[in-house]
């Protein structure tokens, strides 16, 4: 059994002895602490009390992770949004859509059924930085907290914020939605039984995409091992070729992380994913006249700087990590930013 801690969360296989994987003792004593740190980077709005997003990919945990992050937060006296199922970014614009003080993402990313996780965020839908990270993980040491009475407990509302989200997209200057419906796509999406299969299909339909799915029901009973790397997607790579479809999609379970197949059932590199997105957005950019600044971490192709550097841009490195990395494009006000091979958050 695995437990692993980290500043932007906690992360473990289910079962086993408390502090040697994610056991109900670890998630609640973690959330407690993200919770008492809280007045640390927010004042409470107005005297009232505060309020945190909780959102969950599909796996089997889900359930029971939920219910114990979410009634030990009404226990710190906290009101909780549940969105249920969500993938990462739609929990993390959550955050704003609600004008919550936080947010929990309960997902393993792209590891295994056995594994899941509570990915920490702050007021903004970004995780926390490294000091704050640190000072949950402090807390959650100590184990310092105390619960509220009776009378001061939270409550909980729900309210699915997908198509907000979806909305949120379809609105940015660079998605040309027209263009997309003009040119009549069939894509096929393999969301590996996730919240992908949820999200996916409605964000193809809003576009005019024929969309045929391939484990599109969030089950959380994986189809395959969930990290979408060529050597697990040989069903979507057979499937495109079969369907003559123009291209194939593949989402990790909580669709912050997808790799491309090609309309020949060739994988497109997924370094190269975000470097095409890079291109097409730095082309905008310099087009516009408007400043272009890119970021991603060590382990990444140079790729991104070439591009960057064609524009006329400049590139930035971070060290490994989803929170040095959006750390970094506050500091040079980047255009884009990723972990290589994983896709920006919209």
């Amino acid at each position: 059994m695995t437990l692993i801690k980290s500043i932007s969360g906690i992360r473990g296989t289910i079962g086993g002895e408390p502090g040697q994987a994610l056991t109900p003792i670890d998630v609640v004593k973690f959330t407690a602490a993200y919770a008492a740190t809280l007045p640390q980077r927010k004042s409470a709005p107005n005297g009232e009390r505060y309020k945190i997003v909780v959102g969950k990919d599909a796996r089997i945990s889900g359930d029971m992770v939920e219910h114990l992050v979410v009634g030990t937060l009404v226990g710190c006296g906290i009101d909780v949004v549940k969105c249920g199922f969500a993938s990462t970014p739609t929990t993390e614009m959550a955050v704003l859509f609600a004008e919550a003080d936080g947010g929990i993402i309960l997902t393993a990313s792209h590891n295994p059924r056995q594994w899941n996780a509570l990915k920490l965020l702050n007021d903004k839908g970004e995780f926390l930085t490294a000091a704050e990270g640190q000072a949950v993980l402090d807390l959650a040491e100590k184990e310092d907290f105390s619960f509220a009475e009776v009378d001061d407990l939270g409550t909980i509302e729900e309210e699915d914020f997908t198509d907000k989200h979806l909305d949120a997209v379809l609105a940015l200057p660079a998605v040309d939605v027209e263009a997309v419906k003009a040119a009549h796509f069939t894509v096929v999406v393999d969301a590996v039984n996730s919240v992908g299969g949820i999200i996916m299909p409605r964000l193809l339909k809003r576009l005019g995409v024929k969309c045929i799915g391939l484990n599109c029901n969030p089950t959380g009973d994986f189809a395959h091992n969930p990290e979408p790397l060529p050597a697990n997607l040989v069903d979507l790579c057979q499937t495109v070729v079969k369907e003559k479809a123009d291209l194939g999609v593949s989402v990790d379970p909580d669709v912050d992380r997808l790799a491309f197949i090609c309309e020949n059932g060739e994988p497109f590199v997924e370094e190269y994913t975000l470097v095409s997105v890079a291109d097409y957005l730095c082309e905008r950019a310099r087009k516009e006249g408007k400043p272009i600044a890119t970021v991603s971490n060590l382990s990444s192709t140079r790729a991104l700087r070439d591009v960057t550097e064609k524009h006329g841009g400049k590139y930035y490195a971070a060290a490994v990590g989803e929170v040095n990395v959006t750390t970094k494009m506050h500091e040079v006000n980047a255009l884009i930013g990723g972990e290589g091979n994983e896709q920006p958050r919209p």
